[in-house]
């Protein structure tokens, strides 16, 4: 049976082929994005047409994960419309590039607000919801940057996306009795196919930078061009997609806890391996193994 979704961030880039994947699938899938009737308004026809090109059930809804009141709303909407909801995708993301000392606390804290806080607005928006079902999907788009390699140039963006993982870990054991599954998929260095580094910001400051490029002059388009020369040549965006389209898929209590899709090896998912086990080895010594995975049967719908 199909399932109804809601994917954050899903005007472009991961979030945008996640959605049309996972409506090819034949699943529901609500495209989350915010100002759909501005500067996002071709985005949202672009995913009409591609609905009615292909004749899935792919839709769109207005969600700015930096509002309260939209994550409350966009999710009200979408039980409104669509009866159900079964899996929350926190896609929705934004990079900046430059030295770390360039950027001022409140423009890492305007980072932090969109890639980790507007993950709890859209949890407390829909959580609610998923607990009382007593079955649900929680999936979490995370980066290989929170242990793997970690050139410079990308530090607020990879604080940002490491407070995610760590709130996605504890998230899973806290959702475990309800039982609401979480998986982290975790994509390495894209660096085509996607608008992070596009569209990422830079600090508005410039008085700190010239310092920089006498020591570090180009940094950070050498640290895109290395990245993108250890991709190898079948290197493909729409694999984190076909990742995010195998999960939800995957029966409920077989779901994995975390995929890795990094054509690079960054390293990130052999460090993981361990923090993983660990976790699971601490959990079962302190007799709390139960919290690893719902082991209950997905309640049907009515």
């Amino acid at each position: 049976m199909g399932k109804t979704i809601v994917i954050t961030g899903a005007g472009s880039g991961f979030g945008a082929l996640a959605a049309r994947a996972l409506a090819r699938a034949g699943h529901t899938v609500y495209a989350a994005m915010r100002d759909t009737e501005g500067r996002n308004a071709d985005r949202v026809t672009d995913a009409r047409a591609y609905a009615a090109e292909h004749q899935v059930d792919l839709r769109t809804v207005e969600l700015d994960v930096l509002s309260q009141e939209s994550a409350d709303a966009a999710i009200n909407s979408i039980l409104a419309e669509a009866g159900s909801l079964d899996v929350v995708v926190h896609n929705a993301g934004h990079m900046v590039t430059g030295p770390t000392e360039a950027f001022t606390p409140a423009e890492l804290a305007a980072v932090y607000d969109t890639n980790v806080l507007g993950t709890q607005r859209v949890n407390r928006a829909a959580l609610p919801h998923l607990r009382a079902q007593e079955h649900g999907l929680v999936l979490w788009v995370g980066s290989t940057s929170t242990r793997g390699g970690t050139p410079p140039y990308l530090a607020p963006y990879f604080a940002a996306k490491a407070a995610m993982d760590a709130l996605a870990v504890s998230y899973a054991a806290e959702l475990a009795r309800f039982n609401i599954e979480t998986t982290i998929v975790v994509p390495g260095a894209f660096t085509s196919g996607t608008n992070h580094f596009a569209t990422g910001g830079h600090p508005a400051e410039q008085t700190v930078i010239p310092d920089y490029e006498t020591r570090y002059a180009g940094l950070m388009d050498q640290v895109s061009q290395r990245l993108a020369a250890l991709a190898p040549a079948d290197a493909d965006v729409a694999q984190v997609a076909k990742a995010i389209v195998e999960v939800v898929g995957t029966p409920h209590g077989k779901r994995p806890f975390r995929v890795h899709i990094d054509p690079a090896d960054d390293g990130a998912e052999e460090v993981s391996l361990i923090a993983d086990r660990i976790r699971t080895q601490f959990l079962t010594r302190i007799g709390l193994e139960d919290l690893l995975t719902p082991t209950r049967p997905a309640i049907p719908r009515p």
